[in-house]
């Protein structure tokens, strides 16, 4: 026996304790955002060729009808594959949340396995609400817990989402707090996910987001059902951190837990790539706008990123396929400095295709900067030099991307991406079906609170 605290007891007690009038007005609403920004790019993912691998494997796998929906083919089977399936497809257009300090992305493994539940126990907007909190409270400081040496190998979506999921679940099938670590220790024992797929053009992103949400799901439904797990999965001599950090911070665990609302921290992305790239992206538009430059004038951008950035980014120097452009500095940047943005159809018809962007890229490098670095991953400082052809040596930076807390989506330009992603995914078939469906989650988000039945094709 130990006299430790037992960080993981408390994280627990906390996820199954959680109530919807516990909750602060401004973190219900940013979870209705956060929803709708979710359902909006799961929509956009739905005729990604590795979504659609995953869904046929599902579909021999999974039941042939079930209470849960797969947004992505408007049909119908277990939440375990609806959360599976949901989820590869929530983060396969780069285009769902963040959260800086645990650089984790909550949204693709949370509101899969929210949605999935609730729909199969019937269960209320504030209900769905409710367990979304606590799965982004929970995940995001096992993020931070975990730390930047985890981040340097592991995904942590991949990892910390494991237990997101399982914390949502669990609030939704309302265990009590010792059922609670029994799921925690389940999804912990099997998270995983691995930054090596980046070097191959793999599809394995997807799949990091699918495992997550279903796993953790299950995990919380064996939690019910007797199951037991570890009890110190996260902070004991041979749990999560033990094997996967060499800086954990076990009291990053309860850190402001039930005052420090971590939520309210995440950002939503502008750009439809690797969030490492878009403090960059945002300072080249910057300085291009104040000079008055055209991609033609510059001969030579240097990105100033932080050693997270070099660690993800680097491994990628001449994409082979557009999503892995997205984790290409030199892609991005050029297509800001060639297009003025750097959005879903940009990517697609430019990224791999047009001579001018492989010119561009090439002129493009990173350099590791200690100031970014330090500030980093609380403040995603984005700094950049730029020689000009007329031989100027120009500097711009910026302390907050578009879409962080302080520089946020206002409404109107969160439900503007909202219709751009259901148009650019198609699940409808038609200009006017995808136009009906977009205004349709609008309208559910925005609702949430008072909808007692979630269904996004009733």
């Amino acid at each position: 026996m130990t006299d430790a605290p037992h960080y993981s007891r408390q994280l627990a007690r906390f996820a199954a304790g959680l109530r919807f009038e516990d909750i602060p007005p401004e973190v219900i609403e940013r979870t209705q955002a956060l929803f709708l920004d979710t359902l909006a790019s799961i929509l956009a993912g739905a005729r990604m060729r590795p979504v659609q691998a995953i869904q046929r494997v599902a579909d021999v796998m999974g039941p042939a009808y079930g209470p849960a929906e797969v947004l992505v083919s408007q049909t119908n089977s277990s939440p375990f594959f609806a959360a599976q399936v949901n989820a590869a497809a929530a983060h396969v257009v780069e285009q769902d949340d963040v959260h800086n300090g645990s650089v984790f992305h909550p949204a693709a493994v949370v509101f899969p396995p929210a949605l999935a539940t609730a729909q199969m126990l019937e269960r209320h907007g504030r209900d769905l609400l409710t367990a979304a909190v606590a799965g982004y409270e929970v995940g995001i400081r096992i993020g931070e817990f975990l730390g930047r040496s985890h981040y340097r190998i592991f995904h942590t979506t991949a990892t910390a989402g494991t237990l997101a999921a399982a914390a949502t679940t669990g609030r939704l099938l309302k265990l009590d707090a010792e059922q609670m670590l029994h799921a925690f220790g389940s999804a912990g024992t099997q998270a995983a996910g691995l930054w090596e797929f980046l070097r191959d053009a793999a599809d394995s992103k997807q799949l990091h987001t699918a495992h997550a949400a279903s796993c953790g799901l299950q995990s919380a439904w064996l939690a019910q059902a007797g199951l037991t797990g570890a009890s110190r999965i996260l902070e004991g001599s041979q749990g999560l951190a033990a094997g996967m950090s060499s800086d954990a911070d076990p009291t990053r665990l309860i850190d402001g837990l039930g005052s420090r609302w971590t939520l309210l921290e995440t950002s939503f992305k502008y750009h439809a790539s690797c969030r490492h790239t878009h403090p960059a992206a945002d300072a080249l538009h910057t300085l291009m706008r104040e000079h008055g430059l055209q991609a033609a004038d510059i001969e030579q951008v240097t990105a100033h990123v932080h050693q997270g950035a070099i660690d993800v980014l680097g491994a990628v120097t001449a994409p082979q396929t557009v999503h892995q452009s997205k984790f290409s500095m030199g892609t991005v940047l050029a297509l800001i400095a060639l297009f003025g943005q750097a959005d879903l159809l940009r990517f697609d018809g430019e990224a791999l295709r047009n001579p001018d962007v492989a010119a561009f890229r090439e002129r493009v490098t990173m350099q590791f900067d200690t100031e970014v670095d330090e500030a980093y991953p609380r403040r995603w400082i984005g700094k950049v030099t730029a020689r000009t052809t007329d031989g100027r040596t120009l500097h711009a930076r910026i302390d907050e991307p578009k879409g962080d807390p302080g520089n946020t989506l206002t409404r109107e330009e969160l439900e503007d991406k909202t219709r751009r992603l259901v148009q650019y995914g198609n699940p409808a078939g038609s200009t006017e079906a995808n136009a009906a469906l977009a205004e349709r989650i609008i309208g559910l988000a925005w609702n949430l609170p008072t909808l007692g039945n979630i269904r996004i094709f009733a």
